[in-house]
């Protein structure tokens, strides 16, 4: 059966999309957004995480690998990255689950029986299911498929795309997808290149494509201040997003809470020192959208 890679399931999610719904995070993304919520998203291979606060000390982990990548240091455990192979035995043993391997290879079936789960908590609140990540549509076979299966059984889909893949991927998936929820971060090319790593011709042209046979797309816009959070940037924005008729945009105000994850990969994290937008300042930016005949909502 054809397997994916996905680093976590949701359940019981009320942010992705309406009602109760299971997110499913798919492994791998082609941005690197300074802001990335989910920084153990962006690699498509496994990766070990380890904290220090759960570590007992007891050294099973140590013994237990075969490629001798481990040893205990001051600080606790030390791995020797050019050792190790990612077998994940060290997060098998380990007691505490101080050792956690981020990604696993699954089939369609084995993500199908969490879904299925939840099946109950759908049809109640007008739910579904999500698929996140990292992005999807970096692995369009693994989507397809589950997308297929999903409508077959009357769930509801949406997808959370950064847009950034072939128009083929996007086209394809579009019959399957009930709603998709595509984030946008700048709408100047360069400052998008300069903090999610790519420049944004391809995603607005998707965008611009995708609005003319899908009409049920919500915009995602994280707020970011002193990067996306400007008048000049707001406002292209709103007559961007209004000369494709879409109607509804939700602005996501930047939090920090995701700082610690980057310490645990091994990752600078590059916004230290700023704070999330107020209120005021999120209230200030939705007023911006009135004019466009744009419905916006503020947080997910």
């Amino acid at each position: 059966m054809h397997q994916g890679k996905i680093f976590n399931i949701q359940h019981y999610s009320i942010h992705d999309g309406p009602g109760i719904r299971t997110t499913v995070f798919f492994k791998g993304c082609p941005l690197n957004c300074w802001w990335c919520h989910n920084p153990e998203s962006i690699e498509m291979k496994n990766q070990i995480i380890y904290r220090q606060q759960k570590c007992i000390g007891c050294g099973d982990c140590i013994s237990v690998c075969p490629e001798g990548a481990l040893s205990m240091g001051e600080k606790g455990v030390l791995r020797n990255k050019e050792l190790c192979t990612l077998c994940g035995r060290c997060c098998e043993i380990c007691p505490t689950n101080a050792m956690e391997m981020v990604g696993k290879d699954v089939t369609v079936a084995e993500i199908m029986k969490e879904i299925e789960k939840d099946k109950m908590f759908y049809d109640q609140s007008g739910g579904g299911v999500t698929f996140s990540g990292g992005e999807p549509l970096l692995q369009p076979d693994l989507l397809i498929l589950l997308l297929t299966a999903c409508k077959n059984m009357g769930i509801h889909t949406a997808l959370d795309t950064c847009g950034y893949t072939r128009w083929e991927n996007m086209e394809i998936v579009a019959g399957k997808v009930d709603l998709f929820l595509y984030d946008l971060k700048h709408l100047d090319n360069e400052a998008h290149k300069k903090y999610t790593g790519v420049p944004n011709t391809l995603i607005l042209d998707n965008l611009k494509k995708l609005a003319r046979i899908h009409r049920n797309i919500w915009i995602r816009v994280p707020v970011i201040p002193g990067i996306n959070d400007g008048e000049e940037n707001i406002r292209k924005m709103g007559e961007f997003i209004g000369s494709l008729m879409i109607k509804k945009v939700f602005l996501l105000p930047y939090h920090d809470i995701a700082a610690g994850k980057y310490e645990l990969l091994g990752k600078p994290y590059l916004l230290k020192g700023i704070k999330p937008p107020g209120e005021e300042k999120m209230y200030e930016l939705k007023k911006k959208f009135i004019p466009y005949g744009i419905e916006v909502k503020v947080g997910g």
